[in-house]
C-alpha cells in the first residue's frame, strides 16, 4: 500500500465517523398539504396487518387492511390495502424508519396514494396516519397524529429541518379540516 493510497484511506474513515447516523429525511406536510396531495382519505378500522416477501423475495412488504367506515376524499370500498416497505417474516426483519404502524383493532384517519389498481401507500409516510382515541363512554374521540420518531423533517419551501405540526384534534374537527382543505385551490402533487 503506497502512501497516498493509505492516507486517502484515512482520510475517507474520518470523513465517515464524522458523519452523523442516516436517517429517514421527509417534506414536513401539514394538513391541508395531506387533504389536497392525497387520493383517497379514510376512516376506518385496521382488520389485519401481515408481512411477506415480496415478488422477487428481496424485500419484506405489510399488507394492512382496513375497513372503512367513511371515506373523506376519493373512492374507497368497503377496505381498503395499505402495502408498505419492512416488517417481519419468521426471524428475519427490515424496518423502514418513518413508516405508519398498525395494530389490528385500531381505529385511524389515513391520507392514502394510489399505488397500483388496488393497494395504496400512506401519504407522507407516518404523517399520513391519525390514531383515534375514544373515551370511556365512546360519545368523544380525539385523533392523535402518528409520531414521526427520529425522522428528518423539512420545510417545504425552505428545505431547512423543521418540527412537525401535527396537533392531536377533536376527530369532528379533524374531519371538518379535511373537507375545509379540500375545498380550498388545491396544490401541486409532491412526488
Amino acid at each position: 500500500m503506497t502512501l497516498r493510497s493509505a492516507l486517502s484511506a484515512v482520510l475517507a474513515a474520518a470523513l465517515l465517523i464524522g458523519l452523523p447516523a442516516a436517517a429517514t429525511t421527509m417534506l414536513r406536510f401539514d394538513l391541508t398539504g395531506l387533504a389536497q396531495t392525497a387520493d383517497t382519505v379514510v376512516h376506518g378500522t385496521v382488520r389485519r396487518a401481515e408481512s411477506r416477501w415480496s415478488g422477487d423475495r428481496r424485500r419484506i412488504v405489510t399488507d394492512v387492511e382496513i375497513e372503512v367506515t367513511e371515506t373523506l376524499k376519493g373512492q374507497a370500498g368497503s377496505t381498503v390495502v395499505i402495502v408498505q416497505p419492512g416488517g417481519r417474516v419468521g426471524d428475519i426483519g427490515q424496518m423502514v424508519h418513518g413508516l405508519a404502524t398498525f395494530t389490528p383493532g385500531e381505529e385511524v384517519v389515513v391520507f392514502l396514494e394510489r399505488k397500483g389498481p388496488s393497494a395504496f401507500r400512506v401519504t407522507g409516510m407516518a404523517q399520513g396516519k391519525y390514531q383515534v382515541q375514544r373515551s370511556a363512554d365512546t360519545r368523544s374521540a380525539l385523533a392523535v397524529p402518528e409520531s414521526t420518531g427520529d425522522v428528518l423533517l423539512l420545510e417545504p419551501t425552505t428545505r431547512k429541518p423543521t418540527a412537525s405540526t401535527a396537533r392531536t384534534l377533536p376527530l369532528d374537527e379533524l374531519k371538518a379540516a379535511i373537507r375545509n382543505a379540500l375545498q380550498q385551490p388545491g396544490k401541486e402533487k409532491r412526488q
